[in-house]
């Protein structure tokens, strides 16, 4: 009788061994794969959410900012149309006679205050009121009670999630207007009292200005938004920049914070038509 026809069949000990390492091999690279493309995935996104927070964001502010020191009338005096006030005073410092900007009351607090007449009755304003006027025909003068005065703050958020900026009326309201923000800076600039122009380096840090330095006739804001926690690889270079001017206590504060998020920096300007002679 033919032994051959007794013989095992099957896969030898070493073939299997070579088959589980060939395996092996293919699923680690497709699981490679798969967490390259959803780390890349994520990355994009995080980077995507700051262009959309910095394009928003310089928009938002430079909207607000550029209503600083509207007078309907514009043969009112800016003395007249905004006399000496201490207005939302437990978040501003006194507004001078004729300033439409100071900074907050805090100075460890990022922000500014302005304000300004209304332009229209049932006007929005940031912090989701409207305005109201006494008499709505165009170009009359308002009453000193129909001013609109905004705060905007900065605020932290909580744990590892991002800051708010916040928007403060003397309407009573208070609401987020900016989401996904870290940190922020501003500036103001006053300009020369006989030129139409600002004074020689002009811009000043916000918490150390006071009146004494001019009326504010432009600002600068820098804001440093954050997405994407756990998606970074490596240092980012715009975080590092804006830890080696930033104050002790916020840098402190920026690192705790920091879980390898991807940052983007959010620069704009605006001079203030309305305040410029």
């Amino acid at each position: 009788m033919n032994s051959s026809l007794y013989r095992q069949q099957g896969l030898s000990l070493v073939e299997l061994m070579i088959a589980l390492l060939v395996s092996s091999m293919l699923i680690l690279g497709v699981t490679q794969v798969y967490l390259d493309g959803k780390r890349n995935h994520l990355f994009n996104q995080g980077q995507t959410a700051n262009l959309d927070t910095g394009r928003f964001s310089a928009l938002m502010l430079e909207n607000i900012l550029g209503k600083a020191g509207y007078r309907r009338n514009p043969e009112q005096s800016m003395a007249e149309a905004f006399p000496a006030s201490n207005a939302l005073d437990s978040h501003c410092t006194a507004f001078r006679a004729g300033h439409a900007v100071t900074r907050l009351s805090s100075a460890d607090t990022p922000g500014l205050c302005i304000r300004y007449q209304a332009a229209v009755a049932g006007e929005p304003i940031c912090d989701g009121t409207t305005t109201a006027l006494a008499a709505p025909q165009p170009f009359l003068i308002p009453r000193n009670n129909e001013l609109v005065v905004l705060a905007l703050k900065f605020e932290t958020g909580q744990h590892y999630t991002a800051g708010v900026i916040r928007c403060i009326s003397n309407r009573g309201g208070n609401a987020e207007l900016i989401e996904g923000i870290v940190d922020m800076r501003i500036w103001f600039a006053a300009g020369e009292d006989s030129y139409r122009r600002l004074k020689k380096n002009a811009y000043r840090d916000a918490a150390s200005w006071s009146g004494n330095h001019g009326m504010v006739r432009a600002i600068g804001f820098e804001l440093l938004a954050a997405d994407g926690r756990g998606t970074r690889d490596g240092e980012s270079e715009v975080f590092n920049n804006w830890l080696t001017s930033a104050a002790p206590d916020s840098a402190a504060r920026l690192k705790n914070h920091d879980q390898r998020h991807i940052y983007q920096l959010v620069v704009g300007s605006q001079a203030l038509r309305n305040l410029m002679p």
